[in-house]
């Protein structure tokens, strides 16, 4: 199993997103997944420009000599991917957004499901595309902030052709930034819960309806 994890917090290492996901991750590797965080924040990812030559001229390649290249070589090993962002102005960040922009050069997400599940098989290894899961974090208190991303990340897997495993919301994700020698047993119990997450998607590929449960409570409630 080898989760890879998209970070598209401009503030990239130094994020609440970077916590979140730093806990999901250690929680997957400790039960068996080789994990990687990729921080977009450091990467050269320039806008898509709607040219289509990956789908006509040279299907499969972008004309733009960015990292683009680099980053989707892990994707391309990956049986999950994970995206995460903070929520700017109700929606994901721009330096997600212009990354998932690059995706199309995966597909033609107007193709078939079957056409498009054939084209993003691995040099013909039959690999299924990888799962999706989705991490974000606002400042502020209530869960309603999220739906624009809850309802972009739904149909982005749907145009990808492949399953949502789960999505991982964290409302005053202030809380996150605490010092780790700074006692503060809720922060503690939700990273644990974060690292319960990894574990599950990493043997089972699905988040149990206890631990989605509690991870919707945020960190604030957790003891």
């Amino acid at each position: 199993m080898r989760i890879t994890a998209i970070n598209g917090s401009p503030r990239g290492r130094a994020s609440n997103s970077s916590v979140m996901v730093s806990a999901f991750l250690k929680g997957a590797e400790a039960a068996g997944a080789e994990v990687a965080q990729v921080f977009l924040a450091e990467k050269d990812i320039q806008y898509c420009r709607g040219c289509y030559s990956c789908w006509t001229k040279t299907p499969g390649k972008c004309p733009i000599p960015d990292d683009m290249t680099e980053v989707l070589s892990q994707l391309g090993r990956a049986d999950v991917i994970v995206l995460a962002s903070p929520v700017y102005f109700g929606n994901v960040s721009g330096t997600l957004k212009v990354f998932t922009d690059r995706l199309a050069v995966t597909g033609n997400p107007l193709s078939p499901k079957s056409t498009a599940k054939e084209a993003s098989d691995s040099a013909g290894t039959g690999r299924r595309p990888p799962g999706l899961l989705m991490i974000s974090n606002c400042g502020f208190s209530d869960r309603v902030q999220f739906q624009v991303i809850s309802l972009w990340i739904n149909r982005l897997a749907a145009t990808m052709h492949t399953d949502l495993l789960g999505e991982i919301y964290a409302q005053q994700g202030g809380l996150l930034a605490a010092a780790p020698d700074e006692p503060r047993p809720a922060l503690t119990g939700y990273l644990k819960l974060l690292g319960d997450a990894g574990k599950e998607i990493s043997v089972g590929m699905r988040l149990s309806e206890v631990t989605a449960g509690l991870l919707e409570q945020g960190p604030r409630w957790r003891k």
